[in-house]
């Protein structure tokens, strides 16, 4: 299944809808690719290796255009069939790198439902998180989501969730005192 369109006037349309997002944020996800194919892992399985293909593409630019504005700061990778992902992400706060597991699952429900980005060891250290350290998403980021069905994918997740969660966040812990360079 697949999403049939005008591509500039799906983007145009898409990056219409991320008012309140700061502007460095907004540029990058601008340059972002937009994903075509609206298929889970629930669906018929050439159709969730074409999405796949274009999660990865989407991944693959996210990372080519950090690491060309000196600002690269995860590393996942994904179990075979797509459906489960790990890494690292960092953070760098007063001049020290502050380092988390990331962890994700491809909800059933994807691309309908957003992932839920986990970084565990952060569990109970702020009211930002959900149990099991997933980082709370919903005020600003799952109304985008649902606006941008399957447009989205998980390098606009990281772009628009957890990389601006992270930056007003992790100062916030470090400067407390509840998390501590190691």
């Amino acid at each position: 299944r697949r999403v049939h369109g005008d591509c500039r006037s799906l983007q145009r349309a898409a990056y219409h809808r991320m008012a309140g997002v700061d502007a460095k944020t907004r540029a990058t996800v601008e340059r972002l690719p937009l994903l075509t194919v609206k298929a889970g892992p629930r669906d018929p399985k050439e159709e969730w290796i074409a999405r796949l293909k274009e999660e990865f593409a989407a991944l693959i630019k996210y990372v080519q255009m950090n690491k060309e504005n000196d600002n690269d700061w995860f590393k996942i990778e994904s179990n075979p069939d797509g459906t489960q992902w790990k890494g690292k992400c960092w953070y760098i706060h007063n001049m020290l790198k502050y380092e988390f597991d990331l962890q994700f699952e491809i909800p059933a429900t994807y691309p309908a439902a957003p992932i839920e980005l986990e970084l565990p060891e952060l569990d109970g250290k702020t009211p930002k998180m959900y149990r099991g350290g997933k980082i709370c998403l919903d005020i600003h980021f799952a109304p985008l989501w649902g606006k941008n069905t399957p447009r989205f994918g998980i390098a606009h997740a990281l772009a628009l969730g957890l990389g601006p969660w992270m930056a007003a966040e992790i100062p916030y812990l470090v400067d407390a005192g509840v998390i501590t360079h190691s």
